[in-house]
């Protein structure tokens, strides 16, 4: 979904809570990592990986200028021969800390084996966030949590799209000088003339 598409949503959730809802999950996300400037990791089940949102949350991490953002997406059925960027498995979560922040997106309840490397990220100190379920263990566990039940007014990968444009929008603001604008421009250039991103 690009930038057009998010506009025109936001548009139609105009006196919803979603849009508030997601820039504050947004905004804690972004705090988390940069404040703690840890790394992020971001994982989902056996089922659902959240590929989009690893992609966009970079796309947003280099526009923004907040490098902090870019995720390490820990995937489940990750192998050696992947590309490194998709080759991360479960077994980073054993190795999550303090400082680093884990956001956790899922449809359901994660099963058994994932809840417990979550905890076990938590009570090593990493912040976790969560994006899916209101209700079971694994809320109850985060730190912040979004609630993006069954039925509702928005499914999970258009609450994701909102969440990672909110999360660059986010952003610190730019450093004041007599070269503002020439560096805004510079950057924008570069933007422009840059390749495209990598699939994921």
């Amino acid at each position: 979904m690009d930038a057009v598409r998010v506009a025109l949503l936001r548009e139609v959730l105009a006196g919803t809570g979603w849009l508030g809802a997601t820039r504050h999950f947004a905004g804690t996300l972004r705090g988390s990592v940069v404040t703690h400037g840890g790394g992020l990791l971001l994982v989902g089940t056996p089922e659902y990986e959240p590929w989009h949102l690893a992609a966009h949350l970079a796309d947003e991490a280099a526009w923004s200028g907040t490098p902090e953002l870019t995720p390490t997406l820990v995937r489940h059925d990750a192998r050696p021969s992947d590309p490194a960027h998709l080759a991360v498995g479960p077994g980073r979560l054993e190795a999550a800390r303090r400082g680093e922040t884990l956001l956790v997106v899922a449809p359901g309840e994660p099963p058994a084996p994932l809840l417990e490397r979550i905890s076990d990220a938590r009570r090593a100190g990493a912040t976790l966030l969560s994006l899916g379920p209101g209700t079971g263990e694994l809320p109850a566990l985060a730190h912040e949590v979004l609630p993006v039940p069954e039925g509702s007014e928005l499914d999970l990968d258009t609450v994701q799209h909102l969440v990672s444009a909110a999360a660059g929008e986010n952003a610190l603001p730019a450093r004041r000088g007599r070269h503002r604008f020439r560096d805004r421009l510079s950057r924008l250039a570069d933007l422009l003339t840059a390749p495209p991103p990598t699939r994921w």
